[in-house]
Formats: structure tokens, sequence, C-alpha cells
């Protein structure tokens, strides 16, 4: 490689759209790791290619160990919009931007949102099994629910929050919002009503769909004091951070019939184990953190991630999607 060559770690995950814009830079050296590679191992790679410049994360962790290995580092970006894996003061701390990928990923996001409160309410996963194992006399016993009508909990009024309350609007719903950093203003102008107290708006919840960041203050936010608030005919949908939700407070109150039920795209360990109590309750419906993973997220994400790279490296980071903005001049 040349002097004046930069070199860029990419997660095998960033698709070709964000690789061809790379690509055609003839001052770029792209080298690709695994995914879920190991700690240890992406360390030593750091070191095996250093100096580096640039990397395009999906799960893997970052911090001083790795920062200290590569070198030469200009920027860190997420092929997503999630950071908690990322020790934001360590890059601050050396003047690195963390960028992320804005809106890339949030309709899908918001989409598999309503579609675990559309899965649970009109019962799917029991319907389907209805009929396939011929007990289709039993339907009038398990009547699904609808949407229409229901109130409708998010808690978080970010990029992915505001789009959910869209398509929960267009089901005619009603969509309370909590969220200490919006104004009232601002969530009653997108035609949602701002709760300013957790704890009083869940009873009144039909659905809760979590689309805060994980931080200090939200780890187990939804403790088993506050689970006991809901309705025993309410469900919890999570797409936000495994750890925002108490997942054995949360089995017991699925188990014990103080909630009706769950979706869960995310887990305090990923990948959870098998026998996470929570995959043998018949009203838990699951995904492996596949939320903004579609094929088009992974599109619009992987450009993004691509222009985030690019434009830290010319000098001018694209602001919006710079988390640490301490470090911008």
């Amino acid at each position: 490689m040349t002097a004046n060559k930069k070199k860029i770690l990419v997660t095998e995950s960033m698709s070709a759209t964000g690789r061809a814009l790379l690509n055609a830079r003839d001052d770029i050296d792209l080298v690709e790791f695994p995914n879920m590679i190991s700690a240890p191992d992406f360390e030593a790679l750091l070191r095996a290619q250093a100096p580096v410049h640039g990397v395009a994360l999906g799960a893997t962790r970052f911090g001083e160990p790795e920062l200290e290995a590569s070198g030469d580092m200009k920027v860190v970006t997420r092929i997503g919009v999630g950071y908690d894996a990322v020790d934001v003061p360590a890059l601050s701390r050396r003047k690195v931007p963390l960028m992320v990928a804005g809106t890339a990923n949030s309709p899908s996001v918001a989409e598999c949102a309503l579609f675990m409160m559309l899965t649970l309410a009109k019962r799917a996963v029991e319907m389907d099994t209805m009929v396939k194992n011929g007990t289709w006399p039993e339907r009038l016993g398990k009547l699904p629910y609808d949407l229409f009508g229901k109130t409708l909990l998010i808690v978080g009024f970010g990029r992915i929050g505001t789009r959910t309350a869209k398509r929960c609007q267009a089901m005619e719903m009603q969509v309370l919002v909590y969220d200490p950093y919006k104004s009232p203003a601002d969530i009653k102008a997108a035609g949602c009503e701002a709760v300013p107290e957790l704890n009083a708006a869940l009873p009144r919840a039909d659905f809760v769909s979590i689309h805060c960041p994980k931080t200090p203050e939200t780890v187990g936010l939804f403790n088993a004091a506050r689970l006991r608030l809901m309705k025993p005919t309410a469900y919890l949908i999570n797409t936000a951070r495994g750890g925002i939700v108490d997942e054995k407070a949360l089995y017991d109150a699925l188990a014990s019939g103080k909630l009706a039920g769950a979706g869960l795209d995310v887990f305090e360990q990923e990948p959870p184990p098998v026998s996470n109590p929570l995959f043998g309750l018949p009203n838990v419906i699951t995904a492996p953190h596949v939320a903004g993973v579609t094929r088009e997220a992974v599109d619009r994400m992987s450009e993004q991630t691509a222009r985030n790279i690019l434009s830290a490296l010319d000098g001018d980071p694209i602001r919006q999607n710079v988390i640490n903005q301490d470090v911008l001049g």
C-alpha cells in the first residue's frame, strides 16, 4: 500500500453498494473482517493491518484497546444507528468521530415493531398452528384482537419512534409518547399525546413499543415494578436494545398472566442461550436482532456508512451523523 492510501476495515455485512463507493476511490484500501469476530481476533487484526484509518463496524465492540491497536484511526462508523458497543468517551479523547447511518434503517425497524404488534394481536402463530394441526374448531376460543382503537405508548421519539407512530396512526390507534428529551409541542405536532411520566402512562397502554437508546439511564427501564403497572391485556415490544427490559421480570409477568405477550428482537445476551426461559412461553415472539437489517436497509446503511467514512477522511464529516459532536471544530 502506498503511503498516501487510507486503510479501511469493513465488516462482511457491508453490501456491494457501500463497497462500490469506497472502491471507486484510488486512495482507499479495503480489508474485510467477519461480523462476529471475537474481540482478541479483532484487536490482532487491527495490529496486523496498522495503521488503520477507518472502520465500519457491525456488532463488533470498539474502544481504547482497538484505538491503540489501529495506530492512526481517523473515523469509526457503524453500519447501523446503535452504538452501545462503542466506547464514545475513548473516541472523543482522541478526537475520533463516531458516525452512524442516520435514518437508513428507521423505516425497517418501525415496520418490524408494527409487524410484532399485529402478529401478537392477531395471534398469528396460534392461528397458523390450528390450520396445520387440524384443530380448526378451537379458533373461536382464541379470538384475535384489533389494533384499531387501541392505545400505543412509544418510549423514545427519535428517528424510529416517529416512524412507528405514523404507521400506528394509520391503523387508527391513539399514540402516546414518552420522551423527556422531546418537547411536548413537537410530539403534539406529530399528532401524538406527550406523557411526562412513564409510570402514569403505562396503565393506559394496550401496546408499549420501546425505541430509546441503551444508556445507563435506560438499562433496566422496564423492571418488575414498571411491568406491574401495565394492563394484563397489554403487549410489550422491544426492537431497541437488550437490557432495557429486565428479562427475568418479563418472564415472571408473562408466565403469571400479568402481561398478555411480548415481541423481542433484542436480548440481554446476544445471541441468547437456547435455554432462555422466555422461549418456552407461547405468548412470546422473537427475532435475532434483525429489525433494522432488511435487504433494503442494509443497502441504505452501507451506502451511508461509506459516505460517512469518506466525508471524515476528506476533513468534513457529515455533522448530523456524528454522535460525539465535541470532536467537531
